[in-house]
Order: C-alpha cells, then sequence, then structure tokens
C-alpha cells in the first residue's frame, strides 16, 4: 500500500456538465467532446474529465498523490471509478471548458509518467434529486450519507487518489 506524499482541496464549478484534470503540457483543446459518455470518466492524452449532474453547481474536490495504490477511501460514495493516464509533464491542472484551468501547484506529483487516478464522489443528500449525466440513462442517483463534513454545503465531493504505474 503507498503512502499519501501530498494533498490539495478546492471549489470548482463544472461547465457543460463537466471538469477535469488536465496535465499542463495539454491544452484544452485536447479534450474529445465526442468521448464515450456512456461512463462518468472521459479520459484523453495527459487529461481526464469527471461527468456531472445537471443539478450539480459546485464540487469540493479533494486531491490526493499517493507512492502507490492506496486503500479503498472508507464510507459509502455515490459512485467510483479508475482510469490509467499519461502525464507528459507531471504537473496537473484543474480545468473546466469555458472557465480555463485552475493551477494546482501545491500538489506534488512524483515525476512525469503513467498514473492511475481513482474518483470516488457523492452528492449532497439536501440537494437533491441528481440525476445521471450517462448518456441513455435517467437514473436518480444515490446520495449516501457519511460526506457532509467534506461536502462542505456543497453539490458534490469528489476525492481522486493518483499514484504513478510507470516512468517515461
Amino acid at each position: 500500500m503507498g503512502k499519501l506524499l501530498d494533498s490539495w482541496d478546492t471549489t470548482v464549478s463544472a461547465s457543460y456538465r463537466l471538469f477535469g484534470l488536465v496535465d499542463t503540457a495539454m491544452g484544452a483543446e485536447s479534450f474529445d467532446a465526442g468521448a464515450d459518455r456512456s461512463k462518468w470518466l472521459l479520459p484523453g492524452p495527459g487529461l481526464v474529465y469527471l461527468q456531472v449532474p445537471s443539478q450539480v453547481g459546485t464540487t469540493v474536490i479533494r486531491l490526493e498523490s499517493w507512492t502507490g495504490a492506496p486503500a479503498q477511501p472508507p464510507g459509502q460514495w455515490a459512485g467510483y471509478e479508475e482510469v490509467e493516464v499519461d502525464l507528459p509533464e507531471g504537473e496537473l491542472q484543474l480545468q473546466t471548458l469555458d472557465s480555463g484551468v485552475l493551477e494546482i501547484l501545491p500538489l506534488v506529483l512524483p515525476s512525469p509518467g503513467r498514473y492511475r487516478m481513482r474518483w470516488h464522489w457523492v452528492f449532497n443528500p439536501d440537494g437533491g434529486p441528481f440525476t445521471s449525466p450517462l448518456e441513455g440513462s435517467s437514473d436518480v442517483l444515490a446520495t449516501p450519507g457519511g460526506h457532509e463534513a467534506a461536502l462542505r454545503g456543497e453539490d458534490q465531493f469528489c476525492l481522486v487518489q493518483i499514484w504513478r504505474t510507470a516512468t517515461r
């Protein structure tokens, strides 16, 4: 099991029901608007975007950098997915399609290379109902409790755990 290297918390507002993590070597033009919208995570070269329900205005996001695969976080979550992505610079920015980038300078990643990202998310039980943003679905999403402190009154809390799987 890995050790926590660093963490960083912020709040982001999604645009077009998306926000993502993008390597500083990449640009917004790297995002494929035609990506498979049947999955929560939309990975691409040097980036990963999360689809969010249209009812989500703001999301508290916690990014964690690990030396290796971390243990699964405690509690019940509305959902989670994992992806692998190449990060050519090994430096991340938080990005929305219409608001641009937010530098994540405090988050330490060991080096450029291939990384695994595990995304967990939960919705505010007081703010629903939330409907699935996935293409072809109109399911009402679960809003398990237990994350109230992390939600800080916002619509969604998202935990992203990142660890290197290979160097360049």
